[in-house]
């Protein structure tokens, strides 16, 4: 089975993954309370892999994903439009689960399903061996990706980008936070983001897109 065709099939085995549902982790009082919707996009041939959380609600409605505020500010951070974004050629997007968590007692998001990394994130990682640059989007991502070159927490660890970015391995890992509207206030406490960080990653996106 050639290279491509060994991905499709990777992808339509997330699409049809349904344990976080039938077999979930911790039991049956940790069941995925809806109809599980994975959503991922792998690529033959897209350089960039954006390594996400999990979906929100909106994304799990749309399939789409980061089809949602978030997402316009990412693609803001990245300096792309839509069309760009979404054009698997261009971006690879693996969340750490797939499926939307749903909430907690307060109305937020609650963190991605265990059942989606031991199962499906190495062998996406291995199926895309042209990856150059993940971008790995808050705490879970960079856990994964960076292991113990993590800081101790998301701002000592996207603080310390040039330390991943700049270096022999590959590919090579950015770490941003999430783009969410809840870290407004940690963009304006932290204005390094955008006078240090976004130019460097909108020039290399430019360059991995061309």
């Amino acid at each position: 089975m050639a290279w491509e065709e060994e991905l499709q099939a990777l992808g339509k085995a997330i699409a049809a993954c349904r344990v976080c549902r039938d077999q979930p982790l911790r039991g049956e009082t940790d069941r995925l309370p809806h109809e599980p919707r994975p959503v991922a996009v792998l690529s033959a041939t897209a350089r960039i892999l954006i390594a996400g959380q999990a979906p929100g609600l909106r994304v799990h409605e749309s399939g789409l994903p980061f089809n949602d505020a978030s997402g316009d500010r990412l693609r803001q951070w990245l300096g792309v439009d839509r069309d760009s974004f979404y054009n698997p050629d261009h971006f690879a997007i693996v969340p750490m689960g797939f499926c939307f968590p749903g909430y907690d007692a307060a109305g937020s998001d609650l963190p991605p399903r265990r059942e989606c990394a031991p199962l499906w994130r190495q062998k996406a990682v291995d199926a895309m061996p042209q990856i150059e640059l993940v971008l790995t989007v808050g705490q879970y991502a960079q856990a994964w990706h960076l292991g113990p070159a993590r800081m101790a927490s998301m701002t000592e660890t996207v603080s310390q980008w040039r330390r991943y970015l700049l270096t022999n391995r590959s590919p090579a890992v950015l770490p941003l936070p999430h783009p969410s509207w809840r870290n407004s206030g940690w963009l304006k406490r932290n204005p390094w983001f955008e006078a240090e960080l976004l130019p460097v990653l909108r020039e290399r996106v430019k360059i991995l897109v061309s």
